[in-house]
């Protein structure tokens, strides 16, 4: 069985090991050391696992920047749509709902969105970025985020308390 230097890249970088590599593309056990010793010290092995690594530099930037926009972006589209007695089909399709989770009608009338969570999407973009998992202000800034949201709570808690 003949594996081509691109096939053998591509599979290793999802795994980052040379044996699995091999055995996930039909090589015994056993076979997998011997081919993954020799495509690993093969230059077109090396240059197209450089190549697919830099193409996944490329994806993992669109990951930060579709981060970096359910973290940051204005729902200020979307709440125009909710509020909106009858919006147009223009409108709908001129929004920007890419924070909007879910879109659902409710029995009765009217309707409910969910939106993607903001810590969440702030705590993958610290995780992805090894220069913010070394700031440690960009932890502090979470877990003032955290905290404030806990405190939210706990004011409308106790606001219902007053109620009564």
């Amino acid at each position: 069985m003949k594996i081509t230097p691109t096939r053998f890249a591509k599979t290793f970088v999802r795994t980052r090991n040379g044996s699995e590599t091999a055995v996930r593309l039909g090589y015994s056990p056993e076979e997998a050391k011997e081919l993954e010793a020799d495509m690993l010290a093969r230059k077109s092995v090396k240059r197209a696992i450089r190549k697919l690594d830099d193409a996944d530099e490329q994806n993992l930037c669109y990951v930060k920047t579709g981060l970096s926009r359910l973290a940051f972006g204005s729902i200020n589209d979307a709440a125009a749509l909710l509020f909106a007695d009858e919006p147009t089909r223009e409108e709908v399709l001129s929004a920007d709902l890419f924070n909007v989770a879910e879109i659902k009608k409710v029995k009765g009338g009217g309707v409910e969105m969910k939106f993607y969570d903001r810590q969440k999407a702030l705590e993958k973009l610290v995780e992805l970025d090894p220069e913010l998992k070394e700031v440690s202000a960009a932890q502090e800034f979470l877990n003032a985020v955290y905290s404030g949201s806990q405190d939210m709570d706990e004011d409308i808690l106790e606001g219902e308390d007053d109620d009564e």
